[in-house]
């Protein structure tokens, strides 16, 4: 064979070991540590399998792993089961993975830790973001499957222990793929609406697997996030989940939250009766002895003491007033002769009242002569008397 016959184009070499490889791995199951994870916006994931002395790249598309239960993270060991692909562009090879699971429980135990680390450094468990829940829910809402146990038990709590509260459930579902995105919706539905005073999360008992939704970051994000307060009820009371370290309340089992968030009617009832009984009587003896302290209080020289300065101090003010009415009265009698004398004063420099008396006025070119040295027998002269005007 020459070595013509032996000449490969990249491309052709790259299609043999691609066709090689897809068919000699079509199924393998392979399990490694989880490194280099990468949530694409397009909803693929891409990875890293390892193991002490390999690695290998890692494919899984979007619609193969919402199946997944849990949401995978680096350092956390899995099983994965796929097929190897060969990339030819890169010439590079990988896994294209059609499930993942964990390696085992313990697994799933160091991703909860992790992920408690994690966001009890941000500050999601602190005591000073957690709100009060109200005594008197007039609506409850609840997040989990409707067609659960644990909603049946929530339902009958409520009826028994108070009736008044309208439950508002947003059913979804509490375990395998997809369950964390839809408790997460879930909660801000309830979020949505203006009329909700208390939200219970949560679902029954299950092993680590089956609780894992309420361990996902985004469930915890959810609870934070919700301006409505929220009751953790997931499991059994042995059970703790990230859901339990975010929420406002706690409660050990959903039986135990419905209680948590509902006041009971017996007390209720108890309450008035024993308020209606004892406490008109109480009243009563309350009212007529304030009536007494009021009476006596009332009568007495101290309670009288504050009425006689007030009386006192009109009778000053009435002496004040008429005082100063009289200083004002004379001040204003003085002012009104003073202003008569110089209205009389002012009167006597009147021009008339002097033409009057037989004096007259000479003008000369319209000016008023006052000497006689200043007259000119040669100009016309204007003589004014009181009764009239004569021209010379």
């Amino acid at each position: 064979m020459s070595q013509q016959e032996n000449l490969f184009s990249v491309s052709e070499l790259t299609g043999q070991i691609k066709s090689t490889l897809e068919e000699q791995f079509d199924d393998i199951s392979v399990i490694g540590e989880i490194s280099n994870f990468k949530s694409h916006i397009s909803g693929h994931w891409y990875f890293t399998l390892k193991d002490a002395n390999a690695q290998i790249s890692c494919t899984m598309w979007k619609g193969l792993n919402n199946y997944v239960f849990f949401t995978p993270q680096d350092g956390i060991k899995v099983i994965v089961q796929g097929r190897i692909t060969v990339y030819p562009p890169r010439g590079n090879y990988q896994i294209e993975v059609r499930s993942m699971k964990p390696a085992g429980i313990g697994e799933l135990q160091a991703a909860f830790e992790k992920l408690k680390q994690k966001l009890s450094a941000e500050g999601l468990f602190d005591d000073k973001h957690k709100g009060p829940i109200p005594k008197f829910p007039m609506k409850i809402g609840v997040v989990t499957a409707i067609d659960g146990a644990a909603f049946q038990d929530m339902k009958n709590i409520a009826s028994r222990r108070y009736p008044l509260a309208e439950i508002i459930i947003a059913s979804c579902k509490v375990q395998g793929e997809g369950a964390a995105q839809e408790i997460s919706n879930s909660i801000k539905l309830l979020n949505e609406r203006n009329d909700i005073d208390v939200i219970i999360v949560g679902r029954g008992g299950g092993s680590l697997e089956d609780l894992w939704a309420f361990n996902e970051e985004i469930v915890a994000r959810a609870i934070f996030n919700s301006r409505i307060p929220v009751i953790s009820a997931v499991g059994h009371e042995i059970d703790f989940t990230i859901a339990d370290f975010v929420a406002d309340l706690r409660a050990p089992t959903p039986s135990a939250a419905m209680e948590l968030a509902t006041p009971n009617k017996d007390d209720l009832f108890a309450f008035i009766d024993e308020f209606s009984y004892y406490f008109t009587q109480k009243i009563s003896e309350i009212i007529s002895d304030s009536k007494d302290e009021v009476s006596r209080t009332i009568n007495s020289y101290g309670f009288r003491y504050p009425f006689d300065l007030i009386k006192n101090e009109f009778q000053f003010l009435d002496n004040l007033i008429y005082r100063f009415q009289n200083f004002f009265d004379n001040r204003f009698s003085l002012y009104k002769n003073k202003l008569a004398i110089t209205e009389s004063r002012l009167s006597s420099f009147d021009i008339n009242s002097t033409l009057k008396r037989g004096f007259v006025i000479i003008k000369q070119n319209d000016k008023i002569i006052p000497r006689l040295k200043n007259f000119d027998k040669a100009k016309l002269t204007e003589i004014k008397f009181y009764d009239g005007e004569i021209k010379l």
